[in-house]
């Protein structure tokens, strides 16, 4: 399977390169980084730091993606978005882990997906794709006495809050729910906020230091909580989700799906 790499200087594109270049059913031929990168012209093979794989990283997404059966990327979501469509245009198979996009870019994935394959997730990690599931299945036993409240804690360089995983989590509680997560979202707090709403689900968000992925999803009732955490030390375990994905996703037809759908769950 021919792998292009998108965003393939970033901490998780190096990754990416490593474990596809690693994988017996896959080959990286095509990587690129966003245009006037210093990383333009090097060879993403040395950025990974398995030593040169003979593939020059581009300026130009597109040139990956028309050349490719799958292109992988984790970058930032306006970029995502524009991919999605390049991927459809080209008939690429296509799989993100971007987080932070907005409901028009998710549309527009959702667009792209009815012409091409497109595994998205907020997060790739094949154990905290279980948590969601767990999430959501005791959000449906719990009744609405018990208010919902997420935290997460992620490293200072993250750019986009709360991450997608939490929110990815939150969604996960609002249909076991029954609900429209925008509809009871509480997303920060400040100041004098008056009581909590019955029925909303809350958000903290944590940045600091080196912290890879810290999620805690609570349930709390009178006289009890219940929490359920996922803690990663190793960003790896996106990669290789996404890795997976990809090898998953080649050949199936056109759809958006997700990671439920690449683990059967």
């Amino acid at each position: 399977m021919r792998v292009g790499v998108i965003g393939a200087g970033g901490r998780m594109g190096r990754l990416i390169v490593k474990l596809c270049h690693e994988a017996k059913n896959m080959e990286v031929v095509a990587a690129s980084e966003v245009p006037g990168s210093e990383l333009i012209g090097q060879d993403a093979g040395e950025l990974a730091g398995i030593g040169s794989i003979g593939v020059t990283v581009e300026g130009d997404a597109e040139t990956v993606i028309q050349t490719v059966d799958v292109a992988i990327e984790f970058s930032i979501p306006t970029a995502t978005a524009q991919h999605a469509k390049l991927a459809a245009k080209h008939n690429t198979a296509y799989v993100t882990g971007t987080t932070g996009l907005d409901a028009n870019q998710e549309a527009e994935l959702a667009s792209a997906g009815k012409k091409i394959p497109i595994v998205y997730a907020p997060n790739m990690s094949v154990v905290v794709n279980v948590f969601m599931n767990l999430v959501e299945r005791v959000a449906s036993i719990l009744d609405p006495e018990y208010d919902i409240e997420i935290m997460e804690m992620h490293h200072k360089h993250k750019i986009d809050a709360p991450s997608g995983t939490a929110v990815g989590l939150g969604k996960a509680a609002a249909r076991g729910r029954g609900v429209n997560l925008d509809d009871v979202a509480i997303w920060s707090r400040e100041g004098e906020t008056g009581e909590r709403p019955d029925g909303a689900i809350g958000f903290a968000t944590l940045r600091g230091a080196d912290v890879v992925g810290e999620h805690t999803v609570m349930f709390a009732g009178a006289g009890e909580r219940l929490e359920l955490v996922h803690r990663c030390t190793d960003r790896s375990l996106f990669v290789r989700g996404a890795v997976r994905s990809a090898s998953w996703i080649h050949g199936k037809p056109a759809g958006l799906y997700t990671m439920n759908d690449v683990l059967g769950l």
